[in-house]
């Protein structure tokens, strides 16, 4: 899957999203709306990752779906 695919049904993915990153809350979800580097922002400051990191855990999480 690429992430325009979640982009484009991004309603459908934020479940999974929040699963699997549970400290995003539903306004950072709403605010990231599909959009990966919103998502890695939030997952840098919600887990206080590097962007290297958050980028690689998007890419690895992408690749399971």
């Amino acid at each position: 899957m690429n992430w325009n695919q979640i982009e484009g049904n991004w309603e459908q993915f934020k479940g999974k999203v929040q699963a699997q990153w549970g400290k995003l809350t539903d306004d950072d979800l709403d605010v990231i709306k599909g959009k990966r580097t919103e998502l890695a922002g939030r997952l840098q400051a919600r887990y206080g990752q590097a962007q290297e990191e958050a980028e690689k855990d998007i890419d690895t999480w992408l690749s399971r779906h």
